[in-house]
């Protein structure tokens, strides 16, 4: 039998791995993904779990299963070139990482002249990895018919390695059967089947899942369920095997030093207090490795509970997350709000995204927040969703004016302006788009960042938070 402990990490680039995709979004990627880390690692092998895409309530998941933070990998963010580094990086300790995709397998970035078809999508990202490949299938309503998926996916791209599949939702022992005798067909292995397992589902929202942060001790019991049905629908022997087999990886791992070894050392060094808790949950492992590798101190609070800054603080990170969920009381917070905004009226450096710029709005829904922008905003119907390809606008504590940026927005809020700083950004859509505000030492903004595309922005933040 093979053993799922005992082979090196990530030696010499031998980084075990797979790539959990599906069809579509809705298969079950998730709980296959976070089922198997969970699963894994509680038969000793140390895991490290990965997300395709801008996604940031998946990896709160992987974090719990896997016990280590989740990482995103995003080629539209950061560059293709850096998804390996960045993988490698992130499964340095690990005995085996499971890379969950995003929508379906070929569903990439729209309305893009890539040479690479379907850019930054799963396949993308598998094939940069040359990571094997299992297919989840929800099979609910489908018998021999998923031969006919199964063949269209492997053929579609044949460099890209179809090794495996998990049929989910399976009805009863006859529907199982008929599932495999489906694949055998087509030649496509069968490495787990799932039932239709009620504790497997996490609740969702206007945005997605509802992240972990907030699900507390109900989070940890999902991941715990899902990690019990992998551990018995899913041959995790044969996993590890696939996973063993993909090749070494050439790519030297990323590191935050060099990629700020042609920074300019800050003259001192600052205090920086990056959001967190249940409100703000949205933001990339790396950012704060790069914040230290930069020369900070980095800090952590909650708005939701500290009523006061982190003491010496010297700027203010505020990443995504929900503030829309828990309004009242961010708004109920009035201590930190005014020390807040008397930071940022006193010229402080603070990078607000999307939660963010929306806890420095006067109000959201009527609730009053920090008052640092002269903005209200309020919940929409309409959800803004898609990547852009961003100009900024002005010098800032983040951007030099004219720096190129890819980002992504993501939201259900508009706002209501009342006056107009300068913007943040512009790109274009059907027209050209002004969007956020750079105001005195305050850089907000809808769209979210991956600091690891334009590291100096890092840098030159935490000049300028030492420099005040």
């Amino acid at each position: 039998m093979v053993t799922l402990s005992g082979f090196p990490a990530d030696a010499e680039g031998d980084s075990p791995r797979l790539v959990v995709a599906a069809p579509g979004s809705g298969h079950g990627k998730t709980t296959v993904a976070t089922g198997l880390l969970a699963a894994l690692r509680r038969r000793g092998t140390r895991v490290a779990g990965f997300k395709v895409g801008p996604d940031y309530i998946d990896p709160g998941y992987h974090a719990l299963a896997s016990g280590g933070p989740g990482r995103n990998l995003d080629p539209v963010l950061v560059g293709a070139d850096s998804v390996a580094p960045l993988f490698r990086h992130g499964a340095r300790c690990a005995e085996l990482s499971v890379i969950e995709g995003v929508m379906g397998l070929f569903d990439g970035r729209l309305g893009t002249a890539e040479e690479v078809p379907s850019f930054g999508s799963t396949a993308h990202v598998a094939s940069l990895l040359e990571a094997p490949v299992v297919l989840v299938v929800d099979a609910k309503g489908q018998s021999h018919s998923t031969a006919a998926l199964l063949h269209g996916f492997r053929s579609f791209q044949p460099d890209l390695r179809l090794a495996g599949v998990i049929f989910n939702r399976v009805g009863s022992p006859r529907h199982e059967q008929v599932l495999r005798e489906a694949a055998a067909t087509v030649g496509i292995r069968v490495l787990g089947v799932l039932g239709r397992a009620e504790p497997l589902r996490v609740p969702s929202r206007h945005l997605g899942l509802v992240t972990a942060a907030e699900h507390g001790s109900e989070a940890e019991r999902a991941v715990q369920a899902m990690g019990e049905v992998v551990a018995e629908g899913v041959d995790l022997e044969a996993v590890a095997a696939l996973a063993r087999q993909a090749p070494p990886l050439s790519a030297r791992p990323w590191s935050a030093q060099r990629a700020l070894e042609h920074g300019v050392p800050p003259p001192r060094t600052p205090r920086i207090a990056v959001a967190g808790g249940a409100a703000f949950t949205f933001g990339y492992t790396e950012h704060a490795e790069l914040l230290r590798a930069a020369g900070a101190e980095v800090v952590s609070f909650d708005p939701l509970r500290d009523e006061r800054l982190p003491p010496g603080t010297d700027g203010v990170v505020l990443p995504g997350g929900f503030p829309e969920q828990h309004v009242a009381e961010l708004s109920a917070n009035v201590g930190l709000r005014r020390q807040l905004a008397g930071l940022a009226q006193d010229g402080a450096p603070v990078h607000a995204e999307c939660a963010g710029l929306l806890y420095l709005t006067s109000s959201l829904d009527g609730y009053p927040l920090c008052g640092v922008l002269d903005v209200t905003a309020e919940m929409s119907p309409r959800l803004t969703l898609g990547y852009r390809a961003a100009v900024a606008a002005t010098d800032s504590v983040l951007f030099r004016e004219g720096q190129r940026v890819s980002g992504h927005e993501f939201h259900r809020t508009v706002l209501r302006e009342a006056g107009n700083p300068d913007p943040a950004w512009y790109w274009r859509t059907t027209e050209t788009v002004a969007e956020g505000f750079v105001h005195g030492g305050v850089h907000a903004s809808y769209l979210h960042t991956h600091p690891v595309g334009q590291p100096e922005s890092v840098s030159r933040f935490v000049r300028a938070c030492a420099e005040r």
